[in-house]
């Protein structure tokens, strides 16, 4: 049975992730309480500096500190430089374990792009996210950059028509076939946008995509699935809301799915990213619920910190058409 965090994680995780208002009036307190301090011990008289003097100065040091701290690293450092994050799931085992806290560089991409490869801490898009979910992140890795045409076939990952080796993976083979695909079909709620498509051609059933609860689909992507019984705080349909024959479908059930299983792959636009998680057959992904704007990442893992057993970089790995550049 997998552990949760301890106590010191919890606590750590829930320091580092202070919203600014808290921060922010934390230290306001604190410095009215300097203030009223300072005084004090500006007229304090050289034979009477005693007991009370002593703690008066102490406890203006230490305010100080905590002073300088809050600002420092909570409005200079988290929002600029660096933060460290905890790992609460498998989805990038054995590279990540759960409950590692890695320290993600926030600076680098503001003067650089996201590389293929590269660890990424990001904002999930609203299809990724239960109705109750709200500051979350996510960590995976950036398979598709934009231009990038990326396709699962036989369980195996190609990029622009290049399979890729995939050291960091712990299970070397996928369980569906997916493609993204740019949606120019009859379904007005879908059109336009880069739907993540799996699929699979089934000798008892035809041709499906994104149809039943073991693909991973996204509810907002999903066909075939009554939302009157998929919940509310859910992204991902419940087993028992899926339609179970495809005699079921409606007409324009039977129609979109058609076009996704015969619509080509699209690339990766600009200012967008697609991400998958090393521990593939176990990774809530792009693959269910799409691509990652510019805007959401956050920043790049450096290295795991904690627990010391586990202190390592975890640099990027450079695959496919980038190894050796």
């Amino acid at each position: 049975m997998e552990q949760g965090p301890s106590k010191f994680q919890q606590l750590f995780d829930q320091l580092a992730r202070t919203p600014l208002s808290q921060v922010l009036a934390f230290v306001a307190v604190c410095t009215v309480l300097r203030l009223a301090v300072f005084p004090y011990l500006a007229k304090a008289l050289p034979h009477k500096r005693g007991g009370v003097y002593s703690g008066a100065r102490l406890l203006n040091e230490f305010l100080d500190a905590v002073i300088y701290a809050g600002v420092v690293v909570f409005m200079l450092i988290r929002p600029f430089g660096v933060q460290t994050f905890l790992i609460p799931s498998g989805s990038m085992l054995d590279t990540l374990l759960i409950n590692d806290f890695i320290i993600a560089n926030k600076a680098v991409y503001r003067y650089t792009d996201p590389k293929r490869g590269d660890i990424i801490v990001f904002k999930p898009p609203p299809a990724a996210l239960d109705a109750s979910q709200k500051d979350v992140d996510f960590i995976k890795r950036l398979i598709g950059a934009p231009g990038d045409v990326v396709e699962v076939h036989d369980g195996s990952l190609f990029r622009n028509g290049k399979k890729l080796e995939e050291p960091y993976l712990r299970d070397q083979g996928m369980m569906n076939d997916w493609k993204l695909v740019h949606y120019q079909g009859p379904y007005k709620a879908w059109q336009g946008l880069y739907i993540p498509v799996y699929y699979q051609k089934s000798r008892d059933l035809g041709a499906t995509a994104n149809w039943q609860s073991s693909s991973g689909t996204a509810r907002a992507y999903a066909v075939g699935f009554d939302e009157s019984m998929a919940g509310q705080d859910r992204s991902v349909p419940r087993p028992e809301s899926w339609k179970m024959r495809v005699e079921d479908f409606t007409p324009e059930e039977r129609a979109r799915m058609a076009y996704l299983v015969a619509a080509p792959p699209a690339a990766v636009p600009p200012g967008y990213y697609l991400m998958m998680g090393d521990n593939r057959n176990n990774s809530y992904d792009s693959r269910g619920w799409g691509l990652v704007p510019r805007a959401n990442i956050v920043g790049r893992s450096e290295v795991i910190w904690w627990p010391p057993s586990r202190w390592s970089r975890t640099k990027s790995i450079k695959v496919g058409e980038d190894a050796g550049h």
